[in-house]
């Protein structure tokens, strides 16, 4: 691990990590710790609480027993970080996946910290998620898991402490569960217990569409500064959920071609442009791109091959690596995903010319949204979503300048830029509250 630089006063030294947050285990953590490291020159001063930014100020491993339809018990394995709160309670979803460990967990809730410092809402960051595949599991059992972990979970979440949101195969109707759980559990009703609920029980207008909505607003700002225009660019879209569909089908809307899309069941190509709202349709009714009669099937490495001049991960994280960054063809990458692009994958990009905008700024749309939906339950009143789109555009529209501004001051990556800020945010906050005792 490289070593720090020089500050006001030396942060402890890279071997005195615990080894489970140790950048050389591979990992997301240890992505993270790469990318802190890189922003760590740029902080001065500040420098000296980097270590801060190293370590997770609270990390819960549950267990969550529930009995299953045929009457047997089943344990699963639950997680809760709270990875910073300097600038306010944490924020970040929980995730249903068979692949869940701490270490993406750890990565995911730092990056939180990032994001909601680089946009500038007043949230620390979180993340939470169950190793276990839901497809596997009855709905009856999905609720009785869900409710289990929210009670294990119970004591370091809550409106002012921690707030939840929906995540990877977590939706709205799980957000409810976890909302009424608690509630039940408090003896109160407390609808800001996490965002990305149904309408009904205190949910925001404009929530569900604000990642896929955020990824598409940045992304005109950023082909704006590189001279591309958005009428008649070619776009491929990796992931096609909440966030990349949404995006895909915004930027159809604004005269862009959808030239390429992947998820899990495939990969599909159509030089004219797929007609995004029939996918939409087919993807809502069969679960996956594959089998849409309107494009032509293709191989993940041809996906990353094809000719496009932006393009979108949004799927799950590490996804552009070392092996396939030297195929992709587009001028400009928007991270619709959480950690799609690897350290190395991302210097191969930078030195290709390629414009990458980060994650912690392209989809920072959803939490944007979500401190719109706690604000509003706290007021008890509501914004119509005419009004949310406005200050979500402008918010990220203004969010995206700053950065860019950060990166042309110092010649850095748009991710360095977006550290600079965020990092420079949390420190700030860190130094003024002091330590205590």
């Amino acid at each position: 691990m490289p070593a720090l630089p020089p500050a006001t006063s030396a942060p402890a030294p890279a071997h005195a990590l615990p080894s489970y947050l140790n950048a050389e285990q591979l990992g997301p953590w240890g992505i993270y710790l790469t990318q802190i490291d890189r922003v760590t020159p740029y902080l001065g001063t500040l420098g000296k609480w980097v270590e801060t930014l190293k370590r997770p100020k609270r990390a819960l491993i549950v267990d969550v027993p529930i009995h299953l339809d045929d009457g047997t018990v089943a344990h699963f394995e639950g997680y809760r970080v709270q990875h910073n709160i300097s600038r306010g309670p944490g924020k970040g979803g929980v995730r249903f996946h068979q692949d869940v460990t701490l270490s993406e967990v750890m990565a995911l809730a730092a990056w939180m910290s990032i994001k909601n410092a680089a946009v500038g809402v007043p949230y620390g960051g979180a993340k939470g998620g169950i190793r276990v595949d839901p497809r596997q599991l009855s709905e009856g059992e999905l609720q009785r898991l869900t409710r289990r972990y929210t009670s294990e979970i119970g004591l370091i979440i809550g409106p002012t402490k921690d707030i939840p949101a929906p995540d990877v195969n977590t939706n709205e109707k799980i957000m409810a569960w976890m909302m009424d759980t608690y509630s039940v559990n408090q003896g109160i009703t407390a609808t800001g217990v996490v965002t990305g609920k149904p309408i009904t029980l205190g949910g925001s207008l404009g929530r569900r569409e604000a990642t896929g909505r955020g990824v598409f607003t940045v992304g005109v700002a950023a082909a704006q500064r590189i001279n591309l225009p958005v009428p008649g660019a070619r776009v491929a879209v990796q992931g096609f959920g909440n966030v990349g569909g949404i995006a895909a089908r915004l930027f159809a809307e604004a005269g862009a071609r959808i030239v390429a899309v992947q998820d899990h069941g495939g990969s599909l190509c159509n030089d004219q442009g797929l007609d995004v709202p029939a996918l939409l349709q087919h993807v809502a009714h069969t679960g996956s791109v594959a089998g849409f009669a309107g494009g032509d099937a293709m191989t993940a490495a041809e996906f990353w091959a094809a000719p496009c001049d932006i393009l979108i991960p949004a799927a799950l994280e590490g996804q552009i690596t070392e092996a396939n960054a030297r195929h992709i063809q587009a001028r400009l990458v928007i991270e619709g995903a959480n950690g799609p692009t690897t350290p190395a994958a991302d210097d191969i990009l930078h030195d290709r010319g390629v414009l990458v905008v980060p994650d912690v700024i392209a989809n920072a749309g959803g939490v944007t949204v979500s401190y719109f939906e706690w604000v509003q339950d706290f007021s008890s009143f509501f914004w119509s979503e005419e009004e949310i789109n406005q200050r979500l555009v402008r918010i990220m529209q203004d969010a995206f300048s700053a950065v860019w501004e950060v990166a042309q001051q110092h010649q850095v990556s748009l991710r360095t830029a977006a550290y600079i800020v965020a990092c420079t945010r949390i420190l700030q906050a860190r130094d003024l509250r002091g330590l205590y005792p």
